[in-house]
């Protein structure tokens, strides 16, 4: 069978291959426990500040953020901070990742993840991994995440690195249409 021109011009195969993630960024699927009254998902179990989620971080804050329908939260990194970010299932977050480490064999791979959306997980950024967050539901947005440091203000130890929302260009924030 041979396509019309027209349409053969604008076709192409959607890619359903595995995509290329950053080194060190880690996506941790949790249990949701589901019963007639609604649901219940374990974060994380603290022993002495240590996540024990297969993980050895020890956490020394813990904050929570909400983001209007549409919102747009980017760009930063740290360089010595990791985060642990987890969306609620019944919100839909876009994360970008932009791994920046000049030594990481991952260094300018750019990594699109949807939070939320009925799943639950949590995802670790390593310090070097610029992100950035985009609320694309209808309705507010919200993260809970974990620190292994405590957010200090002051401008010399302040350790939240900016870059403009826009830095790797406006389009990625679009939504992206099989």
């Amino acid at each position: 069978m041979k396509i019309s021109a027209d349409f053969a011009s604008r076709a192409y195969k959607q890619e359903y291959s595995k995509k290329l993630t950053i080194e060190d960024v880690q996506i941790i699927g949790l249990k949701r426990f589901n019963d007639d009254g609604g649901a219940f998902t374990e974060l994380a179990c603290l022993a002495g500040g240590v996540l024990q989620n297969g993980i050895n971080i020890a956490i020394a804050q813990i904050n929570y953020s909400e983001m209007a329908a549409g919102a747009i939260k980017a760009f930063h990194f740290h360089q010595q901070q990791t985060d642990i970010w987890f969306v609620p299932p019944g919100d839909k977050i876009l994360l970008i990742l932009v791994d920046l480490r000049e030594d990481s064999p991952t260094c300018g791979v750019q990594q699109r993840l949807i939070l939320g959306d009925c799943q639950s997980q949590l995802i670790i950024i390593p310090p070097g991994v610029a992100h950035g967050c985009k609320n694309i539901a209808a309705h507010e947005g919200h993260i809970i995440y974990f620190m292994d440091q405590q957010f200090n203000p002051d401008p010399m130890v302040c350790d939240e690195w900016r870059l403009p929302w826009d830095y790797f260009g406006a389009e990625i924030w679009d939504i992206h249409k099989g």
